[in-house]
């Protein structure tokens, strides 16, 4: 399972508004691909459908869509988001991380 805090779904809820996406209906799409600094790095999206591959859960009044393939990657993370002074953004707190980037964008296995 992935996980919202309260923080994060606040301001997921007010971006998809605002891109034009309704948060009780949409999704957030949570990725891994290759790539950063670390080796993989995440990705966040919003998305109208899902495709037969997708994991759904909903947390904090938030609906999120992950591949099977990412959720792997995921499983147990929190989705937060970060005001302070090193810059606003979504942090991800995921327990399978060995190792993480400076900029939290970025993991490995």
């Amino acid at each position: 399972m992935i996980k919202v805090s309260d923080t994060a779904s606040k301001k997921i809820i007010a971006m998809m508004q605002e891109d034009g996406f309704d948060a009780t209906k949409d999704y957030v799409r949570v990725g891994v691909k290759s790539g950063g600094c670390s080796g993989l790095s995440y990705e966040l999206k919003f998305d109208k459908e899902l495709t037969e591959n997708d994991k759904v859960f909903e947390d904090n009044n938030v609906k999120i869509a992950v591949e099977k393939k990412s959720f792997l990657y995921l499983a147990g993370t929190i989705l937060e988001f970060s005001g302070g002074l090193n810059g606003k953004g979504f942090v991800f707190n995921n327990p399978n991380a060995q190792r993480t980037c400076g900029c939290g964008e970025s993991f490995s296995l």
